[in-house]
């Protein structure tokens, strides 16, 4: 029996059907693995004094410029909005407020539409028109479309899928300005190890990002949304993020509609940002921040202040930016002296410039532990702004704000890294903290898009938007996307060549994104690649196969892989027939994970019966669960589930004792026989004696 896989298999199926306690005790019966962690690992950034280099050695200062140019998250010429810095954004279909007045390619925005509301309705005729009307607007030179058939093209939505057609498209695309484009491409490098050409993308994809960032606080986190935990969906995530319809938005409304100052602002931040599934509308932002204002709340102070300073649905004004984060910092709100700082380094708002006092408003930011105090410091030591520079205390500022989550951080160090000053060159991290300040950027608007999408019960479209931020490597989409199509099947809305997609394009499809994921660290992603390859779904039943991939999830520590691993041991399938070893990983996966004690128990067992009873009932009767149990999980589903019928369960649990008690019996009957036999065997003193 394949304890794992066979389990976690059942566990996808029955997650939205088993709300039993017997069920639970029926699965522990049958050997199931209780849930394991399955999120992929964070990105962890630890240096060590080797990564230093000796600042006078670093002299290469054509590479940082000897000006502050670097240091500018945002210029006069820079000052777009997120739909400049992300040409081509779907933004103004799934946020209409955002529409420009003038739309300069009609065609384009016409197709994706179509497509967009084809994927919703499963419409295989609007798909077609809309793939018609994009590729005519490529044709014509748009390089947004040429973008969005890079994507058809790879996917092969409605066309024979091809690679290198898709390469192209995308080539064209990115040498013309689409920034998605560019974020696929960087993602075909550096899978195909071209380690040059992508982290050549990543530095100037991550240089975007950054520019879109806030000047005195770090912008919130919006990390996609992984809407499943590996064996059922995250409902706690998703609860939080409903938008408008939660719960908990509806009371904080309520209270802000109140007049509590505090509920302004929280809500005020929710528009701003787009944040919990609320769709972004800086105009409800600013109307919110600018009552709390007049009640005194210090925060909404200092977001006025960034608004201002961007210019974001108000006419840019430094001068009422810097009053309001002095407004904000006089009630010490220690993170608004970052945007003063700024606003004082590039002379706006102000008579002149002031790096002294733009120091002094850094250092008050950093000595309250606000990590834009940290980078900002950083930055100045960095490039000698104002102070005499010194790479070895940029970095440690450097550091010190990427310990505290600081995107702009990541990025200095990842120049750094790129460039080998004030740290040693280390190409593959430089593109690694690259890509992770690029995931960021304005592009990552897909992710709520998506969600909203799969929260309204829409599993077509928000498949069609997480397809398209995998190919531009997002882990969480990849990983999104394959559930999905898993999960929804047919209601997935998958397109294929000619019209939906047939189950053996939908497991090699779902197949592809989980093997992506993987390889970005997912472990539950690898778990499930395993198998695919051991039972054969969507692919060839490959053992061997089977094996790498629980290897590579056991590199993340996964219990439930490793398990897996020591039962083919045992069995001897893609791996060596060895007891020991077997034993051994099913010791390691305990030590991993203490849930795994009653699985890992009842392993142990079958391996000493395995050892001790070679050719045994029990023996055989272990090794013929796996085809029983699918036929029993039904039963338990239709029987069970539907009467509670604990009897049953229970002369099932008594069925196992007896058959394991009859073998019992049976193994002590034969030395006991023979044992009889030869006592009434005749000895031969005891013979009568002829008369």
């Amino acid at each position: 029996m394949h304890y794992a896989p066979s389990v976690l298999n059942a566990k996808e199926k029955r997650a939205m059907r088993i709300r039993n306690l017997h069920t639970l005790i029926f699965s522990l019966i049958l050997l199931s693995l209780l849930p394991l962690s399955t999120l992929a690992r964070p990105f962890v950034l630890v240096l060590s004094q080797d990564d230093l280099t000796d600042s006078s050695t670093s002299s290469d200062d054509s590479i940082l410029g000897e000006n502050d140019s670097d240091f500018d998250d945002f210029t006069d010429s820079d000052s777009k909005s997120d739909e400049e810095f992300d040409p081509g954004s779907w933004r103004p279909i799934f946020e209409p407020n955002t529409r420009p007045e003038s739309d300069p390619s009609p065609l384009y925005y016409s197709g994706v539409m179509k497509m967009v509301n084809a994927a919703s309705r499963g419409d295989e005729r609007l798909m077609a028109e809309a793939e018609a009307e994009i590729e005519a607007a490529a044709r014509k030179g748009c390089a947004n479309a040429q973008s969005v058939m890079g994507f058809l093209t790879r996917m092969g939505m409605g066309r024979e899928r091809n690679k290198a057609a898709s390469f192209l498209y995308h080539s064209f695309a990115a040498e013309n300005g689409n920034m998605q484009s560019k974020m696929a491409l960087a993602y075909i490098y550096s899978r195909q190890d071209m380690r040059d050409e992508a982290l050549k993308l990543y530095a100037e994809l991550a240089e975007i990002a950054v520019k879109s960032f806030l000047i005195s606080k770090d912008s919130p986190v919006m990390e996609p949304i992984r809407i499943h935990n590996g064996a059922e969906e995250n409902k706690e995530a998703l609860r939080k993020s409903r938008g408008e319809e939660d719960d908990d938005f509806q009371i904080l409304e309520y209270q802000a509609q109140k007049g509590n100052a505090g509920a302004m602002y929280k809500i005020g931040i929710f528009y701003y940002f787009g944040l919990r599934g609320v769709r972004r509308d800086h105009a409800k932002a600013l109307s919110w921040f600018s009552k709390a204002v007049e009640k005194g709340e210090p925060r909404s102070m200092e977001l006025l202040g960034e608004i201002y300073a961007k210019g974001a649905g108000v006419e840019r004004n430094y001068t009422k930016a810097l009053e309001w984060l002095t407004l904000a910092s006089r009630q010490q709100l220690y993170s608004a002296y970052n945007g003063m700082g700024y606003l004082y380094v590039k002379g706006y708002g102000v008579e002149q410039k002031n790096y002294t006092k733009a120091k002094q408003y850094f250092e008050k930011a950093a000595d309250n532990k606000e990590a834009g105090g940290f980078y900002n410091l950083g930055v100045m030591y960095l490039k000698g702004i104002g102070v005499k520079r010194d790479l070895e205390l940029a970095c440690k500022c450097f550091l010190k704000a990427a310990n505290a989550g600081q995107a702009k951080a990541f990025y200095q160090l990842a120049k750094m890294f790129h460039t080998g000053v004030g740290l040693k060159k280390n190409l593959f991290m430089a593109s690694a903290l690259y890509k992770l300040v690029a995931e960021r950027g304005p592009w990552s608007s897909l992710s709520r898009w998506a969600l909203e999408s799969y929260l309204k019960g829409d599993a077509g479209k928000a498949f069609l938007l997480y397809s398209r931020m995998a190919e531009l490597g997002y882990e969480v989409a990849q990983s999104n996307a394959a559930w999905i199509l898993d999960k929804y099947r047919e209601r997935s809305m998958c397109m294929g060549e000619s019209g939906f997609c047939t189950d053996a394009e939908r497991h090699q499809r779902a197949h592809a994104l989980w093997w992506q994921a993987s390889e970005q660290g997912n472990e539950h992603a690898a778990l499930l690649i395993g198998d695919a390859y051991y039972y054969g779904r969507g692919t060839e039943q490959d053992y061997d196969r089977a094996a790498e991939a629980y290897m590579h999830a056991k590199l993340q520590s996964n219990a439930q892989a490793i398990f897996n691993l020591g039962y083919m041991h045992e069995h001897g399938q893609g791996l060596p027939f060895d007891l020991h070893l077997a034993k051994r990983h099913y010791d390691q996966a305990l030590e991993i994970d203490p849930a795994a004690k009653l699985p890992v128990t009842l392993a142990l067992a079958s391996l000493w019966m395995r050892k001790n009873y070679a050719n045994s009932v029990l023996v055989d009767l272990i090794d013929s669960l796996p085809g029983v149990y699918p036929k029993v999980e039904t039963w338990v589903e239709n029987v069970i589930m539907e009467e509670g019928n604990v009897t049953i369960l229970t002369l099932f649990v008594c069925l196992l004792t007896v058959l394991y008690l009859r073998e019992r019996q049976r193994r002590h009957a034969v030395p006991a026989a023979e044992e009889v036999a030869l006592l009434h065997q005749p000895n031969e003193q005891d013979a009568p004696v002829a008369n």
